[in-house]
Formats: C-alpha cells, structure tokens, sequence
C-alpha cells in the first residue's frame, strides 16, 4: 500500500513496486489523478489498484486499509508517501496552514501506520517506510509547518518501530531533499527551481547540492524499494536521507 500515490514521489515508488511483481493498492485523496496513475500502470501490465482515501481522516484510513485486506489480501508493506506543504515564515504561518500541513504529514502518517500495523502484528511480519524531508533536521527558511511535521512523523515511525519490532515489523525512513516533482516546482515560479535548488541560497542559509542535480522520484523510490525487502531485512528505525549532500551528511533525526 503506497499513499499520496498520484503525486511525485508516490507515483514512481507504486511503478517500481509493482515492477518488482508487487500488488500494489496506490491510495490517494485525488480520485482523478489516481485513476490516471493507474489507468497507465494497468496499461503496462502491472497489478496496481485505485484505493481514493483522505489519509488525514481516521475513518477514511480505517476504511481504505479494511478493504484491501478483504479484497487483495494481507498487506505485508506500506509506504506514507503523502504529503502537502504550506510554504510561509512561522510568525506569518496562519493556523489553517499548520493544521492542514499536520492532518496529511503527520496524522496521516499515524492513523495510516495504526491501522495497518494493527493487522500485521498478528501475521507477525511486515515494513513500514515513512517518506519524511532532510528538512526535518535542518532549518529552512519559509518551511517551518512543513519541516516540523516531517520531524514528528520521523519520531512516530522510529518509535513505532522500537515496539513493534517483537513482531518481526520493521519501520524505516526515507528523507529527500529537493527531488524533480510538482511540490519543488511549485516553490518557485519562475521556473528555476532545480537550477535554485542546486546553487543554494546564501541569504536564506541554504547550501546547494554537492552533487550538482536535484533527485528524481525515482531515486527516492529505490531507497524506499531497498528499505522494504529483505535486502534491508536487519534494519529497523534506521533512516536514508537522499539529497545528493545537500544537508552535508546530517542523519535523518
């Protein structure tokens, strides 16, 4: 199960996945770009289905997870991929903006990660690999909701982690930087977001990128690919951040 599967990031992880021979439930709250996604990946062969869910609602997440272990089985993975960003300095941050930013990166992340682990504890497997930000342990300017969000998803998950680890379930996280999708274009509309990206900032502290391109959504998904098989079977509560050293080598917090 992979959500915010219509976006960026979301969307390349459900192809990957589902290249790799997985049956992939793609959950997104956008039912048109969802059945789109699909639509191209069932084109192609691949065993991937339209789940529409609002992961900011408890209920919704319940639901969404109830029917694909009715109707598609067991779900041995899950992917939260959801994300927003509500871009503002904190003093300026309204509080729609802050609670909307934590509805999907944070709850999200805990009601989708609740009901799923609750029926794998029993199964006594499963990995959970939640996509957080290299902003969450780095200060950006104009990005506070959004880097405080993703840093209370990364302590949710690694705790989640410690205690169900008894039950041979495993909870990692992948940290991107700036990566070739609709949300870093959407920072900047002139049109020089990965060029931006990739010099930096001075007057805002931001470094630019040792590697001297911005990621592809694709480089984020083989990190979540390699976190959720058994490649990564002795890894838990471990996070990769994949920023081509933008934060200069910091950890995941």
């Amino acid at each position: 199960m992979v959500t915010g599967a219509a976006g960026g990031m979301g969307s390349a992880v459900v192809r990957l996945l589902a290249q790799q021979g997985a049956t992939v439930a793609a959950v997104d709250r956008d039912p048109v770009r969802l059945a789109t996604l699909v639509g191209k990946l069932t084109a192609d062969g691949l065993d991937v289905l339209a789940r529409p869910a609002d992961v900011a609602s408890s209920t919704e997440a319940e639901a969404v997870v109830d029917d694909v272990e009715r109707t598609v089985g067991p779900i041995d993975h899950l992917v939260n991929s959801a994300g927003v960003l509500r871009l503002g300095e904190a003093a300026e941050t309204t509080d729609q903006d802050w609670h909307d930013t934590f509805a999907v990166n944070t709850n999200g992340v805990f009601f989708m990660s609740r009901a799923v682990v609750n029926r794998m504890i029993p199964r006594g497997r499963g990995a959970i690999v939640t996509i957080a930000s290299n902003a969450a342990g780095t200060a950006r300017w104009n990005m506070a909701a959004y880097a405080a969000s993703k840093a209370a998803a990364i302590s949710f998950t690694k705790c989640l982690g410690l205690e169900v680890a008894r039950y041979n379930i495993r909870c990692n996280l992948v940290a991107p930087g700036s990566t070739d999708t609709p949300m870093l274009h959407g920072m900047h509309g002139d049109g020089r977001a990965s060029v931006a990206s990739i010099t930096g900032d001075p007057a805002a502290y931001r470094a630019g990128i040792p590697l001297g391109k911005v990621a592809s959504p694709q480089d984020v998904a083989h990190a979540v690919r390699f976190l959720l098989s058994e490649e990564a079977g002795h890894i838990t509560m471990h996070g990769i951040t994949v920023d081509g050293g933008a934060t200069l080598g910091a950890q995941v917090s």
